[in-house]
């Protein structure tokens, strides 16, 4: 392996913002926010999903509504279910 050719690593915590939980990894990551965890201060990464909260991971299926998508749906088509069900 070459020297000096590959990118410098440090501890930096990712935090998945569906269930809060963080985990410690190297990594390259370039963050402006921090955490501070067991009284060590670490650079932080915001993930809006890990494969602790990941359906395919957890093996549950969670319904995600970021912006009320599903509502939309619904309330557009709702004459269109009402119909079928008669």
């Amino acid at each position: 392996m070459k020297q000096g050719i590959h990118p410098e690593t440090r501890l930096v915590a990712f935090t998945d913002m569906s269930n809060n939980e963080t985990f410690i990894v190297h990594s390259t990551a370039a963050t402006k926010d921090s955490v501070e965890i067991d009284g060590v201060t670490y650079p932080q990464v915001k993930l809006e999903i890990s494969s602790s909260s990941h359906p395919f991971y957890t093996g549950k299926v969670k319904l995600v509504d970021t912006a009320g998508r599903v509502d939309k749906f619904m309330n557009r088509y709702q004459k269109h279910f009402e119909n079928r069900q008669k």
